[in-house]
């Protein structure tokens, strides 16, 4: 069997087998009426999954389920923090969902019962459901570093959730006094946008020299090595020599303890006193994830990545930042590429349509500074069962850091009407 037919075979019993269970398991939860697809989580993969299914199969009923009249998006937020774009620019309304003719359901998913096909929300409502996709997100592990709690986070933002935190932060940067120091954390293991930290450390940077504030930016990271590492190190010294130290683990950049009162940060390396302490704690799927089975002994869900059905817990899909993907990146472009591929496999299931492709891709942009940036691309392919990461295609051109910055507006308006539907 040549290579091509044998990614179609698998391909297409990938979708041959997920048809055959929702044919078999009852599917319509004792409903009559439309087959329905429950969306957890209103994010870019939560979102995105909903408006390709509204698109691919418009005969299926699909619900929304969010607690929040508008979505504050994570792209883009490191600009607001340091001055480059307002709140407005980057809150996006839910109204395109609801024109694409899906019911957005203003609450928050508390419990999932798999063996009953149904999620109990806050309020006390049952929702009934055919297929389940699982777009939650993470949580945060409090207490790391030791004394970082939910409380403390209001006084030393982490800004990992875009909002009020992104506002507290932009605040604290936009008070600091002349040759102030800024902490930033980054933690260990997998996290959502593993570029962030450092395009968020470039864009402080460039806040604060526009400010003349001759501060320094101190990352303290628990890793060894980050994205585009070279990159980022070079256009530093470039823009913003002396102004941004990065401090791997090699060398004391594991956060330990962190003292509020007297804002201090205790490593390896000693304690520093900071004026602005930013720590992004370590991440974990949402709760729920844990509380419906669908998370492994290491932390993360597990699933089968031509469809992105959990392979814990039948029936359910779980797609973006709280999935393991890997080596696609926990980012928007990538929660888009997932609920594609989700929807895509949903639709064939219900309604014997093409079974999803076996490839996908990603690109996650960092700013620089206002008019620059770079990018990281990635092409995936699905091969029995396991994400393999592609070549780059071959005679693609280098694009200027002043294109790259151009880029990443266009690719911002872009995902964000593609998920939103805006």
């Amino acid at each position: 069997m040549g290579e091509v037919s044998r990614r179609a075979f698998l391909a297409s019993a990938a979708a041959l087998a997920l048809a055959n269970r929702v044919r078999g398991g009852g599917a319509k939860a004792g409903r009559p009426g439309a087959a329905r697809v429950l969306v957890v989580g209103g994010g870019f993969a939560g979102a995105a999954c909903a408006l390709e299914l509204r698109g691919l199969r418009p005969a299926l009923e699909v619900l929304l389920v969010d607690p929040d009249e508008r979505y504050v998006t994570c792209p883009m937020s490191n600009s607001v923090i340091a001055g480059l774009r307002t709140m407005s620019s980057i809150t996006v309304s839910r109204a395109g969902l609801a024109r694409a003719g899906m019911r957005v359901v203003r609450d928050t998913a508390a419990a999932v019962d798999p063996e009953r096909r149904q999620v109990r929300l806050r309020s006390g409502a049952t929702l009934a459901y055919d297929r389940l996709v699982l777009a939650a997100g993470i949580r945060f592990l409090w207490g790391h570093p030791e004394g970082y709690s939910e409380i403390v986070a209001e006084r030393l933002p982490h800004a990992w959730h875009a909002g009020a935190q992104t506002q507290l932060l932009a605040a604290q940067l936009a008070a600091l006094r002349p040759g102030g120091v800024v902490a930033l954390s980054v933690p260990a293991g997998p996290m959502r946008c593993p570029p962030g930290p450092f395009e968020r450390a470039s864009l402080m940077a460039a806040y604060l020299a526009r400010r003349a504030r001759r501060a320094k930016v101190l990352i303290f990271d628990a890793n060894n090595h980050f994205p585009r590492q070279e990159a980022f190190s070079a256009a530093w010294q470039a823009l913003y020599p002396g102004a941004i130290e990065w401090i791997p683990v090699t060398e004391g950049g594991a956060l330990e303890r962190v003292d509020p009162e007297r804002m201090t940060l205790y490593s390896p390396r000693g304690a520093q006193r900071a004026d602005v302490i930013n720590i992004i704690p370590p991440q974990a799927p949402a709760a729920i994830a844990v509380q419906a089975g669908l998370a492994s002994d290491h932390g993360w869900c597990p699933v089968d990545p031509s469809t992105f059905e959990s392979t814990l817990v039948p029936g359910v899909h779980v797609i973006g930042d709280a999935c393991i993907a890997d080596p696609m990146p926990k980012a928007a472009s990538s929660a888009r590429a997932q609920a594609r591929q989700c929807a895509l496999a949903i639709a064939a299931a219900f309604g014997g349509g093409a079974p999803p492709p076996t490839e996908m891709d990603s690109v996650c942009y960092s700013l620089l500074a206002q008019d620059r940036a770079l990018s990281i691309h990635a092409r995936f392919e699905i091969r029995e069962g396991v994400i393999e990461s592609l070549p780059a295609v071959a005679g693609t051109a280098r694009v200027s850091d002043q294109e790259e910055a151009r880029n990443a507006a266009s690719w911002y308006q872009r995902v964000v009407a593609e998920s939103f539907g805006i």
